[in-house]
């Protein structure tokens, strides 16, 4: 901030109401929808491309992914998506498989996930590891081999 910025927000007789706006942020929002032919693509990107703020629009129609960059709000986007095309959007709630901890466990996994992507790990709708219970714990380093003294029947 400037010196001459600061003076005028030192003698400000506005009380507290700002006629600036807040600046939105430039931001990426990904969203998946399901797209089926030329049509649909058409129809998903006439939804978005009028929409104020929107810098680009891309599509990928084999992973059912819109690209939409911009000075928006996530959760608008994916509402107008909804709305003025009839199917139905979600933020995209895939990740590479890379990532992942463990891309293959039943939460994770998800056989509608395009190639070489899982579904992100904290989403409340996948159920998450299950932790091993001090039981199973004792039992599994117990006849491990890296503790030798624990077992005599090895």
């Amino acid at each position: 901030m400037g010196v001459l910025d600061h003076v005028s927000h030192m003698f400000d007789c506005s009380s507290g109401h700002s006629k600036l706006k807040k600046r939105k942020q430039l931001q990426t929002v990904d969203i998946k929808i399901k797209i089926d032919c030329e049509g649909c693509e058409r129809k998903v990107r006439r939804s978005v491309e009028g929409m104020k703020g929107v810098t680009s629009v891309e599509i990928s129609p084999k992973q059912h992914k819109l690209t939409v960059t911009g000075y928006v709000n996530p959760e608008k986007v994916v509402s107008r998506v909804a709305h003025r095309t009839g199917k139905k959007a979600e933020l995209w709630p895939y990740v590479p498989y890379d990532v992942v901890e463990h891309p293959y466990a039943s939460g994770v996994y998800d056989k509608k996930a395009p190639a070489g992507y899982v579904r992100y790990p904290s989403d409340p709708h996948a159920s998450h590891l299950a932790r091993a219970s001090s039981t199973e714990v004792r039992y599994t380093t117990a006849f491990s081999d890296e503790n030798t003294a624990a077992c005599v029947v090895m």
